[in-house]
């Protein structure tokens, strides 16, 4: 015979609405009652019904999410796969599945998501990216269904949303640069209609205006988050009859193709070109020459969403509206003159 909530109570010696309440996580249960009824579970062998305490809390205890596209994107890049750990870990902590869910287009991931919504299959939704006039986050924000973004959405200040103070970040990673003598500076930067691309090109902007530096237009370029992007930018950059002494690159992955193509094109670094990239992604260090990075802290960035989101659909309303995640530069060899290196 299947253990109950009631059979919990009993051995625990709270009421069966005090078990239910530490099943859904409820902030007004003390952490000592939390410990005990969930010993108690353990020591039973209780499991709960899903089914049943759905029907009884109208919740589905599942957190959607939204993949991006492109899908290589997705599957290549360390990004994701690290926030959604930090997604995972928290939900899975409070007593949440994940739901997954991605669309080829834009228009495809609007059906995606409509469909959790008026189905009523999640309680949540998280946004790994903030785009420029996202009809997703038009969506949600009609239909008064709780998400969180991470990023920010500069059009809608007054939703949930996990972030870094990319601009600083970006600000600090060409300060950097400069400090190493640099006053040819590039950016290789990531989709134009993506808040974070926007951002960290305006931290580059900021810094090199504050050096009084000029920002040559043809030494930006964009791309998508992918090598093939780092790689082709270095064809073009290499190729100017007047080229930058260093880059500023949107993130580690886009690096690893700037790195392939200076290599191919005979050039060495950080003696013929420096870098310094985001995201200090583990491959970061093992790179050769190892990569100086900006860590955004991308596991608590996904911790961070999945912990706030779970609050504001339990409490109804949040403890604060952002949460910015601390950055720190990393600094390697990439981004060392070479009269600076450590010996």
């Amino acid at each position: 015979m299947s253990v109950t909530i009631k059979d919990v109570a009993k051995k625990a010696g709270v009421s069966p609405s005090t078990v239910s309440r530490v099943l859904s996580n409820h902030p007004r249960i003390s952490r000592e009652t939390t410990k005990k009824v969930k010993e108690i579970m353990e020591e039973l062998g209780y499991h709960s019904n899903i089914m049943a305490r759905s029907l009884v809390s109208n919740k589905t205890y599942t957190l959607g999410m939204i993949l991006p596209r492109p899908a290589e994107e997705l599957f290549q890049n360390q990004f994701f796969a690290e926030s959604i750990r930090g997604i995972t870990t928290q939900a899975s902590r409070n007593g949440y599945d994940l739901l997954m869910t991605a669309g080829h287009s834009e228009q495809g991931e609007l059906e995606a998501v409509t469909r959790l919504v008026k189905g009523r299959r999640v309680d949540g939704v998280i946004l790994l990216q903030s785009r420029k006039n996202d009809p997703i986050i038009q969506f949600l924000k009609k239909e008064a269904f709780p998400f969180i973004l991470i990023g920010h959405d500069r059009e809608h200040e007054d939703i949930l949303c996990v972030d870094n103070d990319n601009v600083q970040a970006a600000f600090d990673a060409t300060q950097h640069l400069i400090s190493q003598g640099h006053a040819r500076i590039g950016f290789v930067s990531g989709p134009p209609n993506l808040t974070v691309s926007q951002d960290r090109l305006e931290g580059f902007r900021q810094a090199m205006d504050a050096s009084g530096l000029r920002v040559q237009p043809e030494w930006i370029v964009e791309g998508e988050f992918l090598q093939e992007s780092g790689y082709r930018a270095m064809s073009f950059f290499m190729n100017l009859p007047e080229r930058p002494t260093a880059l500023v690159v949107v993130d580690d992955l886009v690096t690893f193709g700037v790195l392939r193509g200076l290599n191919e094109l005979g050039f060495k670094v950080p003696d013929d070109l420096s870098l310094v990239s985001f995201n200090n992604i583990a491959l970061a260090e093992l790179s050769s020459p190892p990569l100086s990075s900006v860590d955004i802290g991308i596991y608590q960035l996904g911790y961070m969403a999945s912990q706030q989101l779970i609050r504001f659909i339990q409490e109804d309303k949040p403890q604060q509206m952002s949460v910015i995640v601390p950055h720190r530069l990393i600094v390697r060899e990439s981004s060392l003159h070479p009269t600076n290196k450590r010996s």
